[in-house]
């Protein structure tokens, strides 16, 4: 394992909590972060990186269709 990683914060999906270092199996964890207070909003980030990835899908695909009728 990296340096790296033992010393980066994770959060577990499983049980919500924050982890230092990947204490748990992988597949549960999700970062790594620099900070607890980041692994910590771990969620809310997912859901605002979603929402904007969402976001581009939709104007691309406006901007495709704009272009068809063109």
């Amino acid at each position: 394992m990296a340096d790296i990683e033992r010393t980066a914060w994770f959060y577990n999906v499983v049980t919500g909590e924050v982890e230092h270092g990947p204490q748990s199996l992988g597949r549960r964890l999700m970062g790594p972060y620099d900070t607890e207070a980041e692994a910590r909003k771990a969620l809310e980030t997912a859901r605002a990186r979603t929402e904007a990835w969402d976001e581009e899908d939709e104007r691309r695909r406006r901007e495709e269709e704009e272009w068809g009728q063109g």
